[in-house]
């Protein structure tokens, strides 16, 4: 796209793609306060719950490079559209869902429609301002999706306790078709080299990811050392060897496997992978906690994320000033250990009885330490790899983030459902404890992760905050 004089244009392009970014942060946070109400309707064990976030994740995470590719090919903003009326459309499935396999086929499809919509946006506005005011509007746009990842959990527990958990389904109908007429009218049409489709690759992703968390799902229920359960561990792992193998090969690679030559692309990724598969870990099991062993109401537990979510508005800045002065490797380290802190330290004051004051210091220092370590990891990612394939590695580590998500919400649930059940407050608190635990675990291993980045960067790019 070339880049327009006029400024009125600019401004709606970073409207309309900022429009479409806050839908997607937004729905991504504002069922995480609802799933207890889902759970209640459709009488669904944790671990059948857990697939509605599993699902978006899963499709996200393996559709995302390609959906780049498809819009360079038939016209970014055709396939923005396409992806935004894919996302309206299975925002409608979710609402009008029977069951949870309904649901969760319809959150299939959103994950899809997200893959389009969310690396379209960002080429888009990146193509439409020039060098010098790119950083400005990439600014704007990441501030916009971060109120979305702020506000999103209590809106989804007003509108639950309110008008019931199909309606933070329903607010995505009047957002996305207002997106969609706005893209028509106001965006122009823009193509970039048509790259080839590794379907390969993408084919062998999607069965390695589906395998390892169908074990490590099953494992409580079957045993761990079950004919299933170590067929689709094994399975997991066979294709993930055919997946790297294909990738080292494939003429043009979905993951270019040469990216991760770079220490600091290798241990970012690292740290990040696992910074990202407890975040979202927390946020699946911590809602439920709030409103099934405290006892709040839905928009009560949402208002009650906040200490952790807000530190992001307030922290991510100054992390963003604080890394041009000392590099990333202290703010990822320091940050990630603030967050097993703040992680353990709940998992060893849960139970029944403890008031809510008990959890406000925890989770502002790990709420802290991750909006330290997010923007740090991901500016040591792009900052290893040369200008031409900063594309490449925003793509790999935004698939990197989802993939560590489902596999965080899938290890959590399952350490949750081996120590705790849903049955009773006291029984819901002992497997949150568990889970807190291993979240804290999984964040002290990307501190580790974060410790072999380069002391300094080697080169001067900047990256700009993603959602959460």
């Amino acid at each position: 796209m070339q880049t327009p004089t006029n400024r009125a244009e600019q401004n709606w392009v970073l409207g309309v793609t900022a429009l479409a970014s806050f839908m997607l942060a937004l729905d991504a946070m504002i069922i995480t306060t609802a799933f207890a109400a889902v759970r209640a309707e459709f009488g669904s064990p944790v671990e059948t719950l857990q697939w509605t976030v599993n699902a978006f994740n899963l499709t996200f995470a393996v559709l995302l490079l390609t959906g780049a590719a498809l819009g360079d090919r038939f016209g970014r903003r055709r396939m923005f559209a396409a992806g935004i009326a894919l996302f309206v459309v299975a925002s409608a499935a979710c609402a009008l869902a029977g069951n949870a396999t309904a649901l969760i086929a319809a959150r299939a499809l959103q994950g899809a429609g997200a893959a389009l919509v969310m690396p379209l946006a960002m080429a888009i506005l990146s193509g439409t301002f020039g060098r010098e005011e790119r950083a400005r509007a990439l600014g704007i746009f990441s501030s916009i999706t971060g109120c979305a990842l702020i506000i999103g959990p209590a809106i989804g527990g007003f509108i639950t306790e309110h008008f019931g958990w199909r309606w933070v389904f329903w607010i995505n109908l009047p957002i996305g078709l207002i997106a969609i007429a706005l893209v028509l009218a106001r965006l122009r049409e823009s193509f970039g080299p048509a790259a080839a489709l590794d379907i390969p690759g993408l084919a062998l992703v999607a069965f390695a990811a589906l395998a390892l968390v169908w074990g490590l799902l099953r494992g409580n229920a079957v045993g761990w050392a079950s004919a299933e359960v170590m067929g689709a561990l094994m399975s997991g792992l066979v294709f993930t060897a055919g997946f790297v193998l294909w990738e080292l090969r494939a003429a043009a690679p979905m993951v270019p496997m040469r990216l991760f030559a770079s220490r600091a692309l290798a241990s970012g990724m690292s740290a990040s992978v696992l910074f990202y598969a407890a975040m979202y870990g927390v946020l699946f099991l911590l809602p439920q906690f709030l409103q099934i062993t405290l006892g709040f109401d839905a928009f009560g537990a949402g208002l009650r994320l906040l200490p952790w979510t807000a530190t992001l508005f307030v922290t991510a800045p100054i992390a963003g000033a604080v890394v041009n002065r000392f590099g990333e490797r202290p703010l990822v380290v320091t940050g990630l250990l603030m967050q097993s802190i703040g992680l353990g330290w709940i998992a060893e004051i849960v139970s029944p009885a403890v008031p809510y004051s008990a959890l406000v210091a925890p989770l502002v220092l790990a709420g802290v330490g991750v909006s330290m370590a997010m923007p740090a990891a991901q500016n040591a990612i792009l900052s290893s790899v040369a200008v031409a394939e900063m594309g490449k590695a925003s793509g790999v580590f935004n698939m990197g983030r989802f993939l560590g998500g489902m596999f965080g919400v899938a290890a959590l649930v399952a350490t949750f459902s081996a120590n705790g059940a849903v049955d009773s407050p006291t029984h819901f608190a002992s497997g949150f404890a568990a889970a807190m635990s291993l979240a804290a675990t999984l964040s002290l291993a990307g501190a580790i992760a974060g410790f072999f980045l380069p002391a300094r960067r080697r080169t001067a790019g900047a990256a700009a905050p993603q959602d959460a």
